[in-house]
C-alpha cells in the first residue's frame, strides 16, 4: 500500500512539473522588451544576424513601429546582444532600414 502511494505521489508530482514547465515556455515566448513582443523580436532577428542580413520584413518594421526607441538605444552596448547573435550596428540601422518617421538618435 505504501509503494502505491508513493508511486502515485510521484506521478502527481511529473505532472504537476510538466505543467509548470509547459507554462514557463508559454511566458517566455509572450514576453518581450520595450514594447516589442517576444515574435516581434524574432521577425526582426534575421535583419539584424550577420554576415548577409535580409532586409527586414513589413512584420519586423511593424513590431519596430510600436517599440520604445529609447529603451531599445539602452541595449546598444549590451554584451547581451552579440551573445544572441545580434549585431548592434546593425540593430541600430533597422528603424532608418524600416523607414520609421522617429528613428532614434543613439
Amino acid at each position: 500500500m505504501e509503494h502505491y502511494l508513493a508511486k502515485k505521489i510521484v506521478t502527481l508530482v511529473l505532472v504537476a512539473i510538466v505543467f509548470i514547465s509547459s507554462a514557463c515556455i508559454e511566458v517566455s515566448r509572450a514576453q518581450g522588451i520595450c514594447n516589442m513582443t517576444g515574435e516581434g523580436l524574432m521577425s526582426c532577428k534575421p535583419s539584424v544576424t550577420p554576415p548577409n542580413p535580409p532586409t527586414p520584413t513589413a512584420k519586423c518594421c511593424s513590431a519596430l513601429s510600436h517599440a520604445d526607441m529609447g529603451c531599445l538605444c539602452s541595449y546598444k552596448n549590451s554584451q547581451w546582444l552579440p551573445s544572441l547573435g545580434i549585431d548592434p550596428k546593425l540593430a541600430m540601422q533597422l528603424p532608418k532600414k524600416c523607414k520609421l518617421p522617429h528613428s532614434p538618435n543613439c
